[in-house]
């Protein structure tokens, strides 16, 4: 008796930002945005499998079909409070082994924290839940430049990255809504 997992080959990361007023158009407005409005979108927990290839966005919605039911990972974040502040990002750690060995994805959303901010903390978080994993031991009150080293430095992880998406709510009553995406392609 053979058994068909879906794991997936490819990985891909996006954002979107969108506004409207509707709450629900925001969101549509920010998967167009992001490129993604024209799948089913299943949102999964956040292991990135061993093997799979990070690649470009364009070449990921590329091997996509409209209709198609997707796996991924989102961070979103939505409000109509005037001049408020949205952030939300995804992390990524990939191990050394990254054939044989799995990944970590993260997602973080915040009022008030900068793409910046917001982004170096989702990568934090992923790095930290891969360096449990791997049995790294990291001062968690150290800054995330000094972690990211000692993760680095470990020659266990391979490498760390995020992408955020912030805006500030419009100050007309608009929802506002950012994303950020790491999709799966089986």
């Amino acid at each position: 008796m053979g058994r068909s997992l879906l794991i997936p080959r490819y990985m891909f990361l996006t954002k979107g930002v969108g506004f409207h007023k509707d709450k629900l158009n925001s969101f549509e407005d920010s998967l167009r945005n992001a490129g993604i409005e024209k799948f089913n979108l299943v949102t999964v927990s956040s292991i990135l499998p061993p093997a799979c290839k990070i690649i470009s966005k364009n070449r990921g919605l590329s091997l996509l079909q409209p209709g198609a039911v997707i796996y991924c990972v989102m961070s979103r974040l939505d409000s109509n409070e005037p001049n408020r502040l949205l952030s939300s990002a995804i992390g990524v750690a990939v191990p050394a082994d990254r054939d044989k060995a799995y990944g970590y994805i993260s997602e973080h959303h915040a009022y008030g924290q900068t793409a910046s901010v917001a982004g170096d903390y989702a990568e934090d978080l992923a790095a930290q839940m891969i360096g449990t994993t791997l049995g790294i031991e990291v001062d968690p009150d150290q800054a995330w430049d000094e972690r990211k080293q000692v993760y680095l430095a470990s020659g266990r992880i391979f490498q760390t990255r995020n992408i955020c998406q912030s805006c500030r709510v419009p100050k007309d009553g608009r929802w506002a809504t950012v994303i950020a995406t790491a999709v799966f392609v089986i």
